[in-house]
């Protein structure tokens, strides 16, 4: 989970000051593909060892955008953290940090932070042509809205060893019902530390689509971090059989887990039976 740290930042940058250009450095990852490949030292949160504040500061922010919370997230935290060195100092503007926080920021609070002050979008210039401003995607714009979307929630309840009835209840109660394996990494890594292995398979496949269900799961396993925390071990795969509901706004909710080990005879012919018979 993000460090605390994140809720410490202060803005300590002062333009009139000196700065430096210096390259990315390679482990900091999180900026290594922004367009750009030198940095302004301090950086605009007042930062000024690579070492000791910059790259590991810069790690604090991986879980939040790993998320995918806001397509320019990256841009934006970036230009802060490691402002590209140009003969002026470009800010990101008013409008790109409330693009970023409207969607970042619930997320954030679902891994245990809030908006830190240092990125409060009333200290960024609201001069479209002077600071960094968004870049609207019109392609897919349509279909990106039409797709559900995983969103924070409380944890869904986690059932080991149910009864037929109780499965069967769950695959027709809700809205879709599908089979995954949950893993996770042990750290330290670069990659997300939650995956959904291999194949999603659907029992019932409700108001999922069959490409974008996979990356649905795994957006949901970074966002309620809490949840997934307490669902999956680090070691060894899990399949699961997944049960929940599309909520009026767009959002995915799941509802109930069952572990589906190989003794669970219930699951299994729930799922058959389902298949032939519906509700």
């Amino acid at each position: 989970v993000a460090s605390c740290s994140l809720l410490l930042f202060t803005w300590g940058f002062d333009m009139g000051q000196s700065t430096r250009c210096v390259p990315i450095p390679h482990q900091m990852s999180v900026c290594q593909d922004v367009g750009y490949s030198e940095m302004r030292l301090p950086n605009f949160l007042g930062h000024s060892s690579l070492e000791g504040e910059v790259v590991p500061r810069s790690e604090d922010w991986r879980p939040l955008l790993q998320t995918g919370c806001h397509p320019h997230a990256q841009a934006f935290l970036c230009s802060l953290i490691a402002p590209v060195c140009l003969d002026t100092f470009i800010q990101p503007c008013h409008s790109l940090c409330v693009a970023v926080r409207d969607s970042c920021a619930p997320v954030l609070a679902c891994q245990g932070h809030i908006w830190p002050e240092a990125l409060d979008c009333d200290r960024f210039p609201a001069q479209e042509d002077m600071c960094l401003t968004p870049h609207p995607k019109h392609s897919n714009s349509h279909l990106a809205k039409a797709l559900p979307k995983p969103a924070c929630q409380a944890c869904p309840s986690v059932e080991e060893h149910p009864t037929l009835k109780t499965v069967l209840d769950a695959l027709c109660q809700d809205d879709f019902a599908v089979t995954a394996k949950l893993s996770r990494r042990r750290p330290p890594s670069e990659e997300p530390e939650f995956e959904v292995e291999g194949r999603v398979e659907f029992i019932r496949q409700g108001p999922l689509l069959p490409y974008d269900t996979q990356h649905l799961l795994q957006q949901w396993l970074l966002i309620n971090l809490r949840c997934a925390n307490a669902l999956v071990r680090p070691g060894r795969a899990q399949l699961y059989l997944l049960t929940g509901a599309v909520q009026p706004d767009g959002t995915l909710a799941l509802t109930r887990l069952f572990p589906w080990h190989k003794k669970d005879h219930s699951i299994a012919v729930a799922t058959r039976k389902w298949k032939h018979s519906k509700c």
